[in-house]
């Protein structure tokens, strides 16, 4: 109930005859006439205003005038100082005071400090008043429901004792600063002063008076206005659109409540001049709503100003009302509608981790990278995506964050900003990953931008791991100059253009072999298929990816091809590399290291297979429980091998004890695999920490161990395949060697071709020893023209068809060059590579490529076809076909043309049948240690002699593409519709089509397990390492080295290679043979080990075809049946005795060309001509040596 009713009902109240003015209660001593006394509340108010105002006009007047009268005196005085010769020290002397800081300027300074925002106490009273300020309001709400002027005690009114101490302290607040301030007139006449006027003087008369007048309290509301500032002080406003929304909104708002204060005291009181008899009751709400609908001239009518004051308020209010309603208010609500959608800060969320993904955000990237991200093959990825990016996404890539809602949460902003950094919470984040635009115009401005990104994350949080594409190989080198950028604890570049180039390279020595890997570390989905087509082999092959698992301590000791042998025999597991760790715990990858490698406890093995959970049972596996299973499925995490993990945890951690630090900061364990034991892959609960460094009381126990050991290795070799029992192989068992790790030193006994290396004080190879090196040649040198081609008999080389111009961005034909140099091949085995281009174009590149040999340049246009009869182009083993001009073109269907009609005239081209007298170079493989003239070693006593190219049909071609969709212009005898994915497209398939796109799924893959990326670049590069990169990025060029044993070492190393079935030691499983029977004797008798087969396309048919395509089959079972035709994608070792013998060892890899070739149906050849097959070989061995080559 109000005050006004109380005081109608009360029968003791008082009524005048007069007109009723105030209400009175004898309790309350007050007018008991029930005149009004607003005059005295006002009064008290302009008094002190213009008090004031008239005695600092007084005070300036004064001493105006005395400055005046004074100005002579003073100008004598300086005159007299200044021909004074002594008058300066006399100065100092007679006035010390004028050096000193009077009390008056110290008080001034101190209440300057109080009432300062820069300090924490001014800040701190800042807030404080515009706190009170709107406690004052709101008590000036509450009283606005009483009568404008009434009695009250101030001992009993509540309300009135809280505002006057609030009044009180405003008072205070106002001396500090009056005295604070420079210039008081325009202190006087401040907005803040005025209100302190209006406000504060009132309320002590109210005291004085016991009554209360309404009043101009509503002048508070003026104090909104700093609302903005109170929120800078406390740094909660940070951009200028927030501190601009806020002040449009803190002005109108005062201004209104203002304005409906002043209307509700003008109409509750009426007209002085009238005796106050035109007033009428309003509420103070109902004057808030009659200024709305005045500002925005919708006037209803309903509620309208009686007086003369309230009507003539609101006339000239309506002109300054309307103006800033149609100003403020359409820019406030632009702000609002401006403001960013995803403008708002990630919370982590508890056991969960979160990676950052920013970069080149699109509809394509994003899809492409949750797909592989999230695939189901992965298990459960409990890893939440947030992506950042400074543009907001269209609609498509916000239905598709949609869809991911449970996953993937998007931020807009930038990561050079580190108000942004803060927002996704990049320093909690496990990873951030950068991904960029493989599509831009200019590539090498793409890697700048995505360094500067680098720099800027690094910056805000050195530790956080980054994984970030690059589009060129010599930009990698300046994210080495980042201090923080350290590739030990997980930050990697996937360089695009280095794999790109070295998948094709790769191609060039196993064709197909850039398909095989690029669906490896792509996330595929199983697509069954009844129909007995080449698409069902193909594609149950594309559903196994590579994982990374540690072994079971049961294989501790055991040789790296037994522990082979045995996965994927009873495993049903590809093994196909370990990480090696050295004495010196350096961990390196060893693929395919042979039998004088023994696993030690905590290796992690590289295995193939279909899903994660497979790739368990390396780990599960138990000699003793397990032995007696054929079911793979049925391996399972056994109670014995608790026991043996809880023992081992113990001395681990009794190890990470003495080292007084943690188990994941513990200095004897590797980095790598402190690394590992934090990936979200890898939950093992063994350590890598080698066992001769944990106790004595570990090395006692090796030791009594190693007789098990011994026991299970010589069991398993024959329990593995009980058809070959007898056929050990010739594998070199080492009885007496430890358990531990050893690697096996090539340069123990050398070949023949080390020790001339080493006796000739010659640089053949760089200084790394990792590949092939010549001194430096001019390009004019290696220059040839169309009639010097022809001349020079090229068979079994490499042509590379590139399109580029001088503005053409380089491409980087060294990361395609270096692979076919590596250092496991021997010289003769090197390829000739012969580039078909622009001159200008192909010396800008030739700074890189200027050391390495056989290397030539025919100035010219691929789509020559003259220029592509010179180079023999039928007799190459593989035609390689580039360009630097794609990303010039904005229509991504003519991105590719070039490279297209380049490929279409060559399959279009027909040959003389005579050529097929050249024969090419390549040849069939022969396994190290079959001499193909041995008649006792070779069950096929010589080489198939290859059938001659007639049509570009059957030219081995791998065309690089960049938009997928064209790859349906490659082949037009097939049937891919243009939507298909590239993966599930015929060129694809065979080998024929690569695209950079491929590669994206390696940032998801590189995330969960850092060494797939490790081992996909050991495979392709060809033996690049980070100590690599760093030269490379201080001379730009490889330098020659003296081969000593040391780099010579490095050449034992493992190659890929593909195997012939039709000759050579596995004819026999060639026609109907198990493929897991032919695994097998290729691991026990050669070391090679075989992880694919590149069949023809119509084998399946079981008739004879004319289509030599070939499709990649991965990983076949154990049962899967072999044609003759087919050839084996296989890791073969590297043999120090071949020399320059080529009777002992021919090429590697039996070349695609050949394979390429020939028909499904192979002849055998007469045992009688093998004799003189050897010599007519011999004798084109002569001739060309006697070539020269440019």
């Amino acid at each position: 109930m109000s005050k006004r009713e109380k005081f109608n009902q009360d029968p003791s109240i008082q009524i005048s005859k007069m007109n009723v003015i105030i209400p009175f209660s004898p309790d309350v001593p007050c007018d008991s006439n029930g005149q009004r006394m607003w005059w005295a509340f006002l009064a008290s108010s302009m008094v002190t205003f213009f008090g004031g105002l008239f005695i600092i006009l007084l005070w300036r007047t004064l001493k105006y005038l005395w400055t005046v009268c004074c100005h002579c005196n003073a100008k004598k005085k300086t005159v007299h100082r200044i021909t004074t010769g002594d008058g300066i020290k006399r100065v100092d002397k007679e006035d010390p005071a004028a050096s000193e800081v009077g009390w008056m300027t110290s008080v001034k300074d101190w209440a300057g400090v109080m009432i300062s925002a820069q300090t924490l106490t001014g800040r701190v009273l800042v807030v404080l008043v515009f706190a009170l300020s709107i406690g004052a309001l709101v008590i000036y709400f509450i009283d606005s429901s009483d009568p404008i002027e009434s009695c009250q005690n101030f001992y009993k009114d509540f309300t009135l004792q809280i505002d006057m101490a609030f009044n009180v302290f405003f008072l205070l607040y106002f001396g500090l600063r009056f005295i604070a301030a420079n210039d008081k007139l325009w202190f006087w006449l401040e907005v803040n002063s005025v209100v302190d006027f209006f406000t504060v003087p009132p309320v002590f008369v109210s005291v004085y008076l016991n009554r209360s007048w309404l009043g101009l309290r509503f002048l508070r509301a003026l104090r909104l206005i700093q609302f903005s500032e109170i929120l800078q002080f406390l740094n909660i406003l940070k951009t200028s659109n927030s501190i601009k929304l806020v002040n449009l909104c803190s002005i109108f708002i005062s201004t209104w409540l203002t304005a409906a204060g002043f209307i509700h005291l003008v109409e509750n009181s009426g007209d002085p001049w009238e005796n106050f008899q035109n007033s009428q009751a309003l509420s103070y709400w109902e004057c808030v709503y009659l200024l709305m609908v005045t500002m925005s001239t919708v006037g209803y009518g309903d509620v309208y100003a009686k007086t003369t004051l309230g009507r003539l308020f609101m006339v000239f209010f309506i002109l300054g009302g309307l103006a800033m309603f149609a100003s403020y208010v359409p820019e406030i609500i632009e702000l609002i509608g401006n403001r960013k959608k995803y403008g708002g800060s990630y919370s982590a969320v508890n056991g969960r981790k979160h990676i950052v993904v920013c970069g080149h955000i699109t509809l394509e990237s994003v899809s492409n990278f949750l797909k592989d991200f999230l695939h189901k093959d992965r298990d459960d990825v409990n890893v939440e995506i947030v992506f950042l990016h400074n543009i907001s996404p269209n609609l498509e890539l916000e239905a598709l964050f949609k869809r991911h809602f449970t996953q993937v949460e998007f931020y807009q902003g930038s990561v050079l900003n580190p108000h942004d950094l803060a927002r996704v919470k990049i320093e909690s984040a496990d990873a951030c990953l950068i991904l960029a635009n493989k599509y831009c115009a200019d590539p090498d401005a793409e890697d700048a931008s995505n360094i500067m990104r680098v720099i800027s994350i690094k910056n805000y949080h050195p530790k956080i791991r980054i994984i970030t594409q690059m589009l060129q190989y010599h930009n990698k080198a300046h994210l080495l100059n980042i201090p923080s950028w350290n590739w030990k604890e997980g930050d990697d570049a996937i360089c695009l253009a280095e794999l790109k180039l070295g998948f094709i390279a790769q191609s060039c020595l196993a064709q197909g072999l850039s398909t095989m890997l690029a669906n490896l570390f792509s996330m595929r989905s199983f697509i069954k298929i009844e129909e007995d087509t080449w698409q069902k082999y193909y594609l149950e092959g594309v559903a196994n990816e590579m994982y990374t698992e540690y072994l079971s301590s049961a294989f501790v000791g055991m040789s790296f091809p037994v522990i082979c042998e045995l996965c994927y025999v009873k495993l049903k597991l590809l093994l196909i590399a370990i990480e090696y760790k050295s004495d010196q715990r350096e961990c390196s990858t060893l693929i395919n290291p042979g039998n004088h490698v023994k696993m030690q406890e905590g290796t992690l093995g590289f295995f193939i297979a279909s899903d994660a959970k497979e790739v368990k049972r390396a780990l599960f596996y138990c000699k003793a429980c397990h032995d007696d299973i054929s079911d793979p499925k049925r391996i399972k995490k056994c109670g014995c091998k608790k026991s043996k993990t809880a023992a081992y945890k113990k001395i681990r951690l009794a190890c990470c004890f003495d080292c007084s630090r943690s188990e994941r900061d513990c200095s004897c364990m590797p980095v790598n695999v402190r690394c590992n034991m934090d990936s979200p892959r890898r939950d093992i609960p063994l350590s890598a920490v080698s066992v001769n460094d944990c106790s004595a009381t570990l090395r006692a126990s090796k030791n009594s161990y190693n007789g098990y050991i011994k026991s299970i290795e010589e069991d398993q070799q024959l329990a593995l395949s009980p058809k070959k029992k007898q056929r050990n192989g010739g594998m070199r068992n080492s009885p007496n060697s430890s358990p531990k790790i050893m690697r096996h030193d090539p340069l123990v006994i050398p070949g023949n071709d080390q020790m001339e290396s080493m006796d000739e004080n010659i640089k053949k190879y760089d200084s790394t020893g990792m590949f092939h090196w010549c001194p430096s040649k001019d390009i004019e040198k290696v220059i040839l023209t169309r009639s010097e081609a022809a001349m020079t008999v090229l068979s079994g080389h490499v042509v590379v068809c590139i399109f580029g111009d001088v503005k053409s961005a380089l491409i980087g034909l060294r990361n395609f060059v270096m692979p076919l140099r590596a250092s496991n091949f021997h010289y003769h085995e090197l390829k000739h590579i012969v580039f078909v281009g622009s001159l200008e174009y192909l010396k800008r590149e030739w700074e890189t490529l200027h050391n390495f040999p056989k290397v030539s340049i025919l100035p010219g246009t691929p789509l020559s076809r003259a220029d592509l009869r010179a180079v023999n182009i039928n007799l190459c083993d593989m035609c390689v076909i580039l360009s630097a001009n794609q990303n010039n073109i904005d229509d991504a269907s003519l991105q590719d043309k070039e490279c297209i009609l380049a490929s279409l005239n060559i399959k279009s081209m027909l040959f003389d049948d005579s050529i097929g007298v050249l024969q090419a170079n390549s040849q069939g493989f022969t396994p190290p240690g079959m001499d193909r003239s041995s008649p006792e070693n070779s069950p096929v006593h010589g080489l198939v002699r290859q059938t001659s190219v007639t049509t570009g049909a059957n030219i081995p071609i791998i065309t690089e593409l960049v938009n997928d969709s064209n790859v349906q212009f490659l082949d037009q005898d097939d049937d891919d519709d243009p939507d298909t994915e590239l993966y599930l497209t015929q060129p694809f398939a065979c080998g024929t089509a690569f695209a950079v796109s491929v590669l994206d799924s390696l940032m998801s893959a590189t995330y969960f397990n850092d060494n797939i990326l490790t081992l996909i670049r050991t495979l392709v590069t060809g033996g690049a390492t980070p100590e690599l990169e760093g030269l490379l990025a201080e001379e730009n060029a490889l330098r020659g080295g003296y081969s000593t044993p040391q780099t010579l070492a490095n050449r034992d190393r493992c190659r890929v290679a593909q195997l012939a079935l039709y000759d050579g030691p596995f004819a026999d499983l060639g026609d109907g043979g198990c493929y897991g029977d032919l695994f097998c004797k290729a691991l026990k008798t050669y070391n090679m080990l075989c992880f694919g087969i590149y069949r023809l396309r119509d084998a399946h048919l079981n008739q004879q075809s004319q289509c030599t395509k070939r499709y990649v089959i991965t990983n076949p079972p154990y049962a899967f049946e072999l044609v003759p035709s087919d050839l084996i994608f296989c890791l073969m070792q590297f043999d120090h005795n071949a020399g320059q013998s080529r009777t002992s060892l021919s090429h590697s890899s039996h070349s695609s060309h050949s394979s390429s070739k020939k028909s499904s149906s192979v002849h055998s050849i007469p045992t009688t001509n093998r004799t003189n097959r050897v010599k007519s070989r011999d004798s084109r061995d002569k001739q060309k040596k006697d070539m020269v080559y440019r």
